[in-house]
């Protein structure tokens, strides 16, 4: 069984068992969360997006239609994704092209990630990087624009 705070405005979606939403999440018709996430205050999460198993998406992030979160991936505070390579008012894209993270990926806090970037499987993005590009499986990236520091060794997590 999931848990949705009494002040959360979740509308019609899949929410997996053991998830918990809380006060001033907003949850738009049609979104996807897995099981066992865990969503904090002051979130908005759109229709066309799916967030896997034990996904922790801390305050203040935002995710935009097309976003695909895979299981196990943590989203720092504040962190930002955008969807539209040439946003205007009022004109919109045939499709949105939203950021796909993989597995066990990372996004550090005031991250900010352009539209249609991979991050890929267990990769660690820095807090304030600006994810101009994809970012390769089990890579560090730091920095604006983000940049491959170091990568994080295949028996280990950290």
């Amino acid at each position: 069984m999931s848990f949705v705070h009494p002040l959360a405005d979740v509308a019609e979606c899949q929410i997996g068992s053991g998830t918990r939403v809380w006060q001033f999440v907003v949850v738009l018709k049609g979104a996807r969360i897995g099981a066992d996430c865990n969503i904090c205050a002051q979130t908005l999460i759109e229709g066309d997006v799916v967030i896997g198993d034990r996904v922790t998406v801390k305050s203040g992030v935002q995710i935009w239609d097309g976003t695909v979160v895979g299981d196990d991936v943590f989203i720092g505070p504040n962190a930002t994704f955008s969807n539209d390579l040439y946003p205007r008012s009022k004109h919109y894209p045939d499709k949105f092209c939203g950021v796909t993270i993989h597995k066990g990926a990372s996004i550090g806090a005031n991250a900010t990630l352009l539209p249609g970037v991979i991050i890929g499987e267990y990769a660690m993005v820095g807090a304030g990087a600006v994810v101009t590009k994809d970012v390769p499986a089990r890579a560090v990236v730091v920095g604006n624009p983000a940049k491959v520091v170091r990568y994080l060794a295949d028996d280990s997590l950290s």
